[in-house]
């Protein structure tokens, strides 16, 4: 089997997807690399060992022997490079959030559909082993029918992650509602079997509006994401625009009548996601969201609090970065580039979460009040929902 040609535009945090997608010999090699700064190229020139290095992704395109992109590249980017991407031919990995906009998420949508070419969007959290065993549970029946989801997200290193670059700036990425729940809502979505349809938000700039920023255009500091300032307090060297929230709350009803909450905070202690599901006959939650961590469930009863549990399930072990989750969700992606087909992934189910996050988002922008979440286009859904084929017959 000869290998993928793989193009990457954007060599930031998540070059771990290249690192994952560099496998020459064994299905897939890196052969080409964009970035807008030319020192990131040249220090993972030789990592590579790619062919072409260019600040202009537009070079990518006009490259016949590349299969696919990965597109890594700031989220008020990926609807623009998407687009260009897919209508000229070339397969498309798309980081997560889809877009900074349902608007856009909708544009990159039809532009798939359009051009036929493939689109993946890396929502990887759904190849994350704790994920994947809580959908089993739930997926045996061990908790009855899914009735209600809460999410607590506790984010220790929001203030380095989060609030030294481009993501403390709105118009880079709505919000962290959206770019950073993206993820949370779409495991909501995937363990519910629904769909957001209508939300409200509450969430402020709790502590980050009063911290020291950098002045415009000042780099981030040397060991800006290896060295942490605590307590958050402390922190300085923010980016010269801090204006998402870095405290939200919002609640979903989805389409087949389950209600969800998802909480986010990101100046705790700890960094852990917090998943409780309750069904009709018990309810589950993971504790410690990572390989060898567990998962509690509760399904007798009634009784007081009890430490102990019904059933306790193990996390399974793994390796690599986000607990194993970036190598399966490339692997998947580069059978999806060779053969089509459905996959665990889905952009329906991104835009969706997108949708979600970006009208809570506008709900606390405007004191709570409720919000619908625009539908999608049925035909659009359907086409995608099909493996991203047109209808024969």
């Amino acid at each position: 089997m000869e290998d993928l040609r793989i193009g990457v535009i954007g060599l930031g945090l998540r070059t771990s997807l290249a690192l994952a997608a560099h496998r020459p010999g064994r299905g897939a090699v890196v052969a080409a690399l964009c970035d807008s700064d030319p020192a990131v190229l040249k220090r993972r020139a030789g990592t590579f060992e790619a062919e072409l290095l260019t600040e202009d992704y537009r070079e990518l395109l006009d490259r016949p022997d590349l299969d696919a992109v990965v597109v890594n590249t700031p989220d008020d980017t990926h609807e623009r490079l998407a687009i260009d991407c897919l209508r000229a031919g070339k397969a498309v990995y798309l980081e997560k959030p889809m877009a900074i906009t349902v608007e856009g998420c909708d544009a990159i949508l039809r532009a798939a559909r359009e051009s036929g070419t493939r689109l993946y969007v890396g929502h990887n959290m759904r190849h994350m082993g704790v994920v994947r065993l809580m959908r089993d549970i739930i997926a045996k029946g061990v908790i009855g029918e899914p009735k209600t989801v809460w999410v607590r997200h506790f984010v220790s290193y929001g203030g380095d992650y989060y609030f030294k670059d481009w993501h403390a700036d709105r118009t880079r990425t709505t919000g962290l509602l959206l770019q950073k729940a993206a993820h949370d809502l779409d495991v909501i979505h995937w363990l519910a079997g629904g769909y957001t349809t209508r939300v409200n938000a509450l969430g402020d700039l709790m502590l980050y509006g009063d911290l020291p920023r950098r002045e415009p255009g000042t780099p981030r500091p040397d060991g800006w994401l290896q060295e942490y300032e605590w307590p958050p307090t402390t922190r300085r060297n923010l980016h010269h625009v801090v204006d998402v929230e870095d405290v939200s709350v919002m609640n979903m009803r989805l389409d087949n009548g389950v209600i969800a909450a998802y909480q986010q905070c990101h100046f705790s202690p700890d960094y852990v996601r917090n998943y409780t599901v309750i069904g009709t006959e018990g309810r589950l939650e993971n504790f410690g969201d990572g390989p060898g961590d567990t998962v509690k469930v509760w399904n007798t009863g009634p009784t007081g609090y009890r430490d102990d549990c019904d059933i306790a399930y193990k996390v399974p072990e793994a390796s690599g970065s986000h607990g194993g989750a970036d190598m399966e969700i490339v692997t998947e992606f580069l059978r999806f580039v060779r053969e089509g087909g459905v996959t665990d992934t889905s952009p329906v189910a991104a835009r969706m979460s997108v949708a979600a996050g970006y009208m809570a988002t506008m709900s606390l922008r405007d004191g709570g009040m409720p919000y619908d979440v625009p539908a999608l286009d049925a035909d659009l859904a359907a086409y995608f929902d099909r493996g991203q084929t047109e209808h024969r017959g």
